[in-house]
C-alpha cells in the first residue's frame, strides 16, 4: 500500500526491509517503478522488483539489519519529492559464509502521488557508499 506522506517512504522501507516483507516492499512502488538494488539489478515494474527482492532477501541479506541515519527529502511540487536515506546495513554474508561487516548504503527515491491515493516511488536506487 502506498504511504500516506513522502517523509515517511523511507522508514516504511526500512521497517517492510527488516521484516522481510517482499509484499509490502513492493507496494511502496508504483506498478512501472523503476529500482536499482544494492546487488546492481536493474528491475523495471513492480514484478520485477519483488521477484528480486524476494531472491536478494532469501541470499546474501537473509540476516541483515539497517540502522537509519541522515535523511533528505526535497518537495518537486505538489505531487513529488525526492528522498536520500543513509543507511548502515550489517549482517550481510559474504560468498563464502563471512560476515561483510558494516556497509554504509543510500536509499534514493522519487516518489510521486499515486493515482488511488498516498505516495509510491517511480524511481529508486539503493546503493553502497563508496568511501
Amino acid at each position: 500500500m502506498p504511504v500516506e506522506a513522502p517523509e515517511v517512504f523511507a522508514r516504511a522501507f526500512s521497517q517492510a526491509w527488516l521484516a522481510h516483507d517482499v509484499p509490502a516492499l513492493a507496494t511502496l512502488f508504483s506498478e512501472d517503478a523503476d529500482f536499482l538494488t544494492l546487488t546492481g539489478d536493474w528491475c523495471e515494474g513492480r514484478q520485477a522488483i519483488a521477484r528480486t527482492l524476494t531472491g536478494e532477501l532469501k541470499g546474501a541479506f537473509a540476516k541483515a539489519r539497517l540502522v537509519t541515519g541522515r535523511s533528505k527529502m526535497r518537495i518537486l511540487g505538489k505531487e513529488a519529492a525526492i528522498l536520500h536515506q543513509r543507511f548502515v546495513l550489517s549482517g550481510v554474508l559474504n560468498a563464502d559464509g563471512s560476515d561483510a561487516g558494516r556497509i554504509a548504503t543510500i536509499l534514493m527515491a522519487v516518489v510521486t502521488k499515486a493515482p488511488g491515493g498516498g505516495w509510491q516511488a517511480v524511481s529508486a536506487q539503493f546503493a553502497v557508499e563508496e568511501s
